[in-house]
């Protein structure tokens, strides 16, 4: 029985493979995952009759996608392994994309100001792709971007499938957009101080 979920997106979504049995559970949201993310798996195990010790397998996604969001499912899933003492496997957004898709075109991730994230198709170095370049490719043919419906059943498919490897890992293929404080560290006393 394996575990599935994302948050690398405008979404909380969740999948429960069970053999032939899939259940699923999307929720869109633009903030919030960190605080739906574990009542959201308890309701699809619940749906589906099973619980935390039926599972067999976590599978996560790793990226690309929103940094905060990454950081939210690489860690829950690493959480769930290490107390449920099952592997944990990461899945990028391109390998879900392929598994669920439908037809041929080339595997994109949304990303900020209208550009995406691709993988080079020789290398399958993931990068960030401008608008010009979207264009162009648009022109050759379709871009197949994450379903939030289909993205966590695309990821327990992975997962099923991957041999367990290391711990998941965030895919992240640019820095994070937040600043470092510009406020001094506080000063920390000594008990002597106090």
């Amino acid at each position: 029985m394996i575990l599935a979920f994302d948050t690398s997106g405008p979404h909380c979504a969740a999948a429960l493979q069970d053999g032939d049995r899939l259940f699923t559970r999307v929720e869109p949201m633009k903030t919030g995952q960190a605080d739906r993310l574990m009542p959201l798996l308890e309701e699809l195990l619940a749906k589906a009759g099973a619980s935390w010790g039926d599972l067999s397998r976590i599978g996560v996604g790793i990226g690309p996608g929103n940094f905060t969001g990454i950081r939210i499912a690489v860690s829950a899933a690493r959480g769930l392994a290490l107390a449920l003492k099952v592997p944990a496997v990461g899945v990028d957004a391109f390998e879900a994309i392929e598994t669920t898709a439908d037809r041929l075109g080339v595997p994109a991730v949304p990303a900020p100001r209208g550009q995406a994230y691709l993988r080079d198709p020789r290398t399958r170095v993931p990068y960030l792709a401008s608008t010009d370049e979207l264009s162009d490719l648009m022109q050759d043919g379709p871009l197949l971007t994450p379903d939030p419906d289909s993205i966590a059943i695309g990821i327990a498919r992975v997962a099923a499938a991957k041999a367990p490897g290391p711990r998941p890992a965030p895919l992240y293929v640019k820095p994070a957009d937040a600043a470092p404080a510009s406020d001094p560290p506080p000063v920390i006393l000594d008990a002597d101080d106090a």
